[in-house]
Parts: structure tokens; C-alpha cells; sequence
């Protein structure tokens, strides 16, 4: 998190109709969110991320030209320390993996209420990976499923003993605070073992993590 009052979160809000996208932004602002910009449409959303640089981007899908997806992969891929969240009114399963596929934190769908908006947002900038409810076990599948036959490639990174510990609960669906209890480690420490992990196998978050160790089998120990 950003800023000298860490319990702060910084948020961008994402969206093509000003009413929704004022209320959303509205709505945050009156939780305690550092609300540091909005976006019309992908191009903007991208040229002023890299501008504001905020913890969470809420990005939603239908945006024209720029799609939500497209926005997503670039800033994602500017701003490795940037969550993005999409919240969109498609509960498309193909939509779904497109957003992960292109970087997203998580997937919530526009229905989802004002508290679980909150909640959403928070465990995003945390880290953790945030779907609404069914869409998780959707993600999941579909990379059981791609490594059923996985691409060959170069060796995988070296992790050590405690990274490999760690990624196996990630596998799970387990935040770092129940990792930290379950491995009796500070949550920074499993923090630090999880953003190690991700630039030894250049990976952008927790879904992707997810993805890894369920091609290597670890969910299943």
C-alpha cells in the first residue's frame, strides 16, 4: 500500500458511465479509500494509472476501442505493484478468464453489494485473489485443466523449501495471514516469500501463482 497511512488504499475507478462510475468512486471516497482518479475508457484508464499509480485499479470490461481486457494487460504490465479488480456486469465465464489471463487480481460482478465491494477492494490490495462466489472454482478448473497438458518449456526456477511451502497454500486458496498461521511465520515474511516467488517465475499475482503450482501438482500435497 501507498502513502505514509498504510491502512489507506489507493483506488482508480474504471468505468463508461459516469453515473455508475461516479458512484462508485463516490461510495469509496465515503469508506475511507484514497479515490486518486476515474477513467471513460481504457486508453485513459492507462495513460492516467501510470500517472496516479494507485494500489487498486476497479476496471470494468466494455469500454470501446481500449477494452477492459487490453487496459488490464498494460497496466498491469507497467505497474507490477498495481491490483486490478474488474467489475463488470458480465458473468461470462470466457470474459472471466480473459481478465485473469490478462493480469487481473480478481473478477466481481457489478450485482455484488456495497460491503462486498469494500471487502473486494481491500483484499485486492492485500493481495489475495477475489472472485465472486463460483468464479474462483471457474479460474481454478480451467488451469487444472490446461495442465493436463502443459507446453514444454525451459526448467522451472529453483524455489527454495520455504517458497515451495508457501506457494503449495497458495495453491489452496489460502490468504498470507491463514499461510502465516499455518506455517507460524510474521505475515510480512510470507509476503516477502510470495513476491520472491513471483519474480523467480516472472508471474504478475496470486491467481497466476495459483496456476503455477497446479501444473506442478503442489495443491494436491
Amino acid at each position: 500500500m501507498t502513502g505514509s497511512d498504510k491502512t489507506k488504499v489507493s483506488v482508480m475507478v474504471v468505468d463508461d458511465h459516469p453515473i455508475w462510475r461516479d458512484g462508485v468512486a463516490r461510495d469509496l471516497a465515503e469508506n475511507g479509500f484514497d479515490v486518486r482518479a476515474t477513467a471513460a475508457d481504457g486508453a485513459a484508464a492507462i495513460r492516467i494509472s501510470r500517472a496516479v499509480r494507485p494500489d487498486v485499479v476497479l476496471m470494468d470490461l466494455n469500454l470501446g476501442e481500449t477494452s477492459g481486457v487490453d487496459a488490464t494487460r498494460e497496466i498491469t504490465a507497467a505497474l507490477p505493484e498495481t491490483k486490478v479488480l474488474v467489475l463488470s456486469a458480465s458473468g461470462e465465464h470466457s470474459d472471466v478468464l480473459e481478465a485473469v489471463k490478462a493480469g487481473a487480481s480478481g473478477y466481481l460482478v457489478k450485482s455484488a453489494s456495497a460491503t462486498e465491494l469494500v471487502d473486494a477492494v481491500l483484499r485486492t490490495a492485500a493481495g489475495d485473489p477475489v472472485f465472486t462466489a463460483g468464479l474462483a472454482g471457474l479460474v481454478l478448473g480451467e488451469y487444472r485443466r490446461m495442465a493436463d497438458s502443459p507446453s514444454e518449456g525451459p526448467p522451472p526456477p529453483q524455489l527454495t523449501e520455504r517458497e515451495t511451502d508457501v506457494l503449495r497454500f497458495v495453491a489452496k486458496g489460502m490468504t498470507a495471514r491463514q499461510i502465516a498461521e499455518k506455517l507460524v511465520l510474521s505475515h510480512r515474511t510470507v509476503e516477502n516469500h510470495v513476491q520472491s516467488t513471483l519474480r523467480k517465475l516472472q508471474l504478475h499475482n496470486r491467481v497466476e501463482l495459483a496456476r503455477y503450482a497446479i501444473e506442478h501438482g503442489l495443491d494436491e500435497e
